[in-house]
């Protein structure tokens, strides 16, 4: 393992809980996001009741999460005193968590685990979601994507928990 690799991991040893604050699921591409205070992850899929389970399964974007903090940050930069997490088009809004730090790493929300994977990048619709410049304001902080690993429910106010690696991974 080289000194990044180790650093990286001895930081992500330290991160403490964090809570899921918000679920929303679309029921089509482009549809309306619908928030729900509870929802049912299924291995390989994603959520019940969001579009993207019915894309190929094993799919590394099943489930997107954004953070509260990220969040905050693109508020910064449009001028917003709050923004929707509709508007995000996000299945998960986190807090209490350097997401930076969470990147290829296992959560457990509920009964749920997650392995985050690709950085969730903001499309052009951001714009149109949060005005001009909405999609530039979010680079950096559009949040990541995630596959489900293990099946079951997760509710908003769940702690979401950081695993250790699995043995053997990088």
């Amino acid at each position: 393992m080289n000194s990044q690799a180790r650093l990286l991991d001895k930081l992500c040893a330290n991160i403490t809980p964090g809570k899921l604050e918000w679920i929303g699921l679309r029921s089509e591409r482009r549809g309306e996001v619908v928030v729900v205070n509870s929802t049912e992850a299924i291995v390989d899929l994603g959520l019940v009741g969001d579009h993207r389970m019915k894309k190929t399964p094993g799919s590394g974007r099943q489930v997107t999460l954004i953070s509260s903090e990220y969040i905050q940050q693109i508020c910064q930069h449009t001028g917003h005193n709050s923004i929707d997490p509709r508007l995000l088009r996000r299945n998960l809004v986190i807090s209490g968590m350097n997401m930076n730090l969470l990147r290829y790493q296992r959560l457990q929300i509920g009964e749920v685990i997650l392995e985050t994977n690709a950085l969730c990048h903001p499309c052009s619709r951001m714009d149109e979601a949060l005005g001009k410049g909405g999609a530039a304001a979010m680079f950096g902080y559009g949040g990541l994507c995630a596959k489900v690993i293990q099946g079951g429910v997760l509710s908003v106010g769940d702690a979401v928990i950081r695993l250790p690696s699995p043995e053997g991974s990088a």
